[in-house]
């Protein structure tokens, strides 16, 4: 590469035949410095002149500067400061920095600018940057080639005229700081008080008090009732340690008026560091707070919005999935503490706008305040149209809203001071009580309060909510009365299809019958017990596909043809078939399974002959008196109505089972409620089911076998119905004479 105005083979600086000569010959003060151990390698013939005879090189760079006389503008010598040369030597390059010289008389008898500068206490402009990019990678000769971690420095004599330029900058600079919109002050921190020494014109216009008015006075006249004591506080202890502080505080102007002030302080200390002043800048943001304030309002009202949004939907959900009217409300009452409540009240009238009210849930941030608020719901009058708040609003009159409720119980009870005593024992403050509404009617009362200490006073705005949430739950509650009555009306025409179970001499007998949670709609479950004409018991157990009307009527009419051909005496594979022909040929039903088993009296042995058929269903269960369990899932066949035929069957149609049982024996019938659950392994269920049978303590009654059976293997959620049979069979000898 070529100089840009040089003649051709002209020297070129960064040679190392020619640098040297260059930095020597220089009329100003050049160093060399190593970057890795910050020390001054090199010095021209100008830059020895500074220090004197009495400096070796190399040197550290601070130890340089202090034997050259160098110090910053305040005095401070350059070891102890970030001097421009310290910057240099970390590799950071100085575009132009100026540093005092003092103490030159010392120095040699040769009079150089450089001296004159440092003997007139002139000033030195330094520059300096990295060599690592000289060409060739070369550095001056006499140094030891190394990585090039080098830095090259020159100090420079500021000229009369500059220090003019640089005097005139002075000028203009403080007139900018006199002139500018921004308020400055300075402080005095030696006089008592800290009080004001200087402020600009800005700081006049800023706060209305003129200079005369503020000078010899601290800066606190600028504070103010709404002025944050934290704030001032930190303030003053930022002061105290002597550090910066910036902080954004309501101040007042001369006039009374607030604004918001960002305040800037900065301490200034002079050469041997001791403090000088303080400098604070004041602007005025009142403009950008109201900006934010505005922001984070409308972010506080955007979240509570999705806050109550959020706890609308989990009330609703927790609602719809009760299973009747009283689990309906407990799940409302407990959703609603603490986030909209710290006490929740629900009470239901047994018929729209007459009675009085039954308490149905109450919920508390605290467990015992709950006894104590059903306690409240007894002892005051909340019959509609009594005059209580609750009396109110279940005659159907407005919501009420009390903000801040009186403290005393004497006050809002004066004639009831058994109340008054429960009222200061729940420490309210504030509540709201809202109509549970369904279909024009009112059905009940919300009550929602909040407590001392953490309670919050309620708005129109929770009360809007409140309204809307108890909107919701009166759907809930109206829907879960009605599903109530069709569930009872199931229930009973469900039972009525059922046989009360016989007394029969010789054999104790145990049967549950349960309605799935859509028990709204019968099903097709059934069980039976005969005393059969001929001393024999027949025992049936089925179950309809379905779960309807029509499934409710096949079973019905099921059972009553198995009854009948079993009446007749015939064996079990003969009555289910029977049952089938029938069942098809008058399209009774789509399938059923079904198990029909009989029992014969005891013979000379002292045991009794079971014999059995299956149509698809659950295979019973037979516990011996010697805790042997046997599954009876011999000869099964299809599903009554499964495989259709016209006419009798060609074949010798279903078989049957038999065994013979002894004394002490309990048979187990079910229906496939208990063993197929939607999620769960139908085999496992089984497994459990038998596991539960084989465990019952010898002797055990029906009893007892079907209550355990039940708590044991009973799904937590019953969609399906059960119908469960257990027969014990004894040893009398006349078990099944009339």
């Amino acid at each position: 590469m070529e100089d840009g105005g040089g003649t051709a083979g002209a020297p070129r600086v960064g040679t190392a035949a020619n640098l040297p000569q260059v930095m020597d010959g220089a009329p100003v003060a050049i160093l060399v410095i190593d970057l890795e151990g910050r020390q001054v390698v090199h010095a021209n013939a100008a830059a020895v002149e500074l220090t004197g005879d009495s400096v070796r090189l190399p040197v550290d760079i601070d130890d340089w500067g202090d034997a050259a006389g160098l110090t910053d503008l305040g005095g401070r010598r350059m070891s102890s400061t970030r001097s421009p040369l310290s910057l240099v030597a970390s590799g950071v390059p100085v575009a132009g920095e100026p540093v005092a010289v003092h103490d030159a008389a010392r120095r040699g008898s040769g009079v150089t600018c450089v001296q004159r500068a440092a003997r007139e206490g002139r000033l030195l402009w330094v520059t300096g940057f990295s060599l690592s990019g000289m060409a060739d990678g070369v550095v001056p000769a006499g140094l030891a080639p190394g990585t090039n971690a080098r830095a090259l420095v020159a100090l420079l004599p500021l000229s009369g005229t500059e220090h003019a330029d640089r005097r005139r900058l002075e000028i203009l600079r403080d007139r900018a700081v006199l002139a500018t919109d921004m308020s400055f002050s300075i402080t005095d921190p030696q006089q008592d008080d800290n009080p004001l020494i200087w402020v600009n014109p800005s700081f006049s216009k800023l706060t209305g008090y003129g200079y005369e008015e503020v000078v010899g006075r601290n800066c606190r006249l600028l504070q103010g009732p709404n002025t944050d004591a934290a704030a001032v506080q930190r303030i003053h202890e930022a002061l105290r340690r002597r550090e910066p502080v910036t902080e954004v505080l309501v101040n007042y102007r001369r006039d009374g008026t607030a604004f918001w002030n960002q305040v800037a302080i900065s301490p200034v200390f002079d050469g041997d560091g001791d403090l000088v002043n303080f400098v604070g800048v004041q602007n005025d943001v009142t403009e950008r707070v109201i900006v934010e304030q505005e922001r984070r309002s409308a972010l506080a009202e955007a979240e509570e919005a999705r806050s109550q949004l959020r706890l609308l939907a989990e009330a609703t959900t927790q609602m719809t999935g009760a299973l009747d009217v009283t689990d309906a409300c407990q799940r409302l009452a407990r959703s609603l503490v603490p986030e909209l409540a710290d006490l929740c009240a629900v009470d239901l009238l047994e018929r729209p706008g007459v009675g009085v009210p039954q308490r149905i849930a109450v919920a508390a941030r605290e467990p015992a305040d709950e006894a104590r608020l059903r306690e409240l719901g007894r002892l005051r009058n909340y019959r509609a149209g009594s005059g209580s708040d609750t009396g109110s609003v279940l005659a159907g009159e407005l919501p009420v809203l009390v903000p801040e409720l009186p403290e005393r119980g004497a006050d809002r009870y004066p004639d009831d001071p058994a109340a008054a005593v429960v009222y200061d024992s729940l420490r309210l403050r504030s509540v709201m009580v809202v109509p549970v509404r369904a279909r024009g009617r009112v059905l009940g009362a919300l009550t929602l309060v909040t407590q001392h200490p953490y309670g919050r006073r309620y708005g129109s705005r929770d009360l809007h909510l409140a309204t809307d949430i108890a909107g919701r739950a009166g759907l809930t509650v109206d829907n879960a009365r009605l599903y109530e009555v069709e569930h009872a009306a199931a229930v009973t025409l469900q039972r009525s299809l059922l046989p009360a179970v016989p007394e029969v001499a010789g054999v104790q007998v145990a049967a549950r019958y349960l309605v799935g949670v859509d028990g709204n709609q019968v099903g097709g479950d059934w069980y039976d017990v005969l005393n059969l004409p001929d001393g024999a018991l027949g025992l049936a157990v089925g179950d309809v596909v379905g779960h309807d009307l029509r499934a409710a009527a096949a079973m019905g009419q099921l059972r009553g043809v198995v009854r009948s051909y079993a009446w007749d005496g015939g064996p079990p594979g003969s009555v289910l078939d029977r049952c089938d022909q029938l069942v098809q040929g008058l399209e009774m039903a789509a399938m059923a399974t079904a198990v029909y088993a009989r029992i014969e009296p005891l013979d000379h042995t002292g045991e009794r002959l079971l014999r059995y058929a299956n149509a698809g269903h659950p295979a019973p269960l037979l516990l011996g008196p010697d805790g042997k369990l046997v599954r009876l899932d011999e000869h099964s066949s299809p599903m009554i109505g499964a495989v259709r035929s016209h006419g009798r069957p060609a074949g010798p149609g279903r078989t049957e089972a038999a065994l013979r049982c002894r004394p002490g024996s309990t048979l187990l019938l079910y229906t496939d409620g208990l063993t197929d659950v939607a999620g769960e392994d139908a085999d496992e269920r089984t497994e459990l089911l038998e596991r539960t049978l084989a465990a019952m303590a010898p002797g055990s009654g029906p009893e007892t076998v079907v209550e355990q059976v039940l708590e044991a293997c009973l799904p937590q959620r019953l969609r399906d119905d059960v119908a469960l049979l257990a027969v014990r069979l004894d040893d009398q000898p006349a078990a099944f004479e009339r």
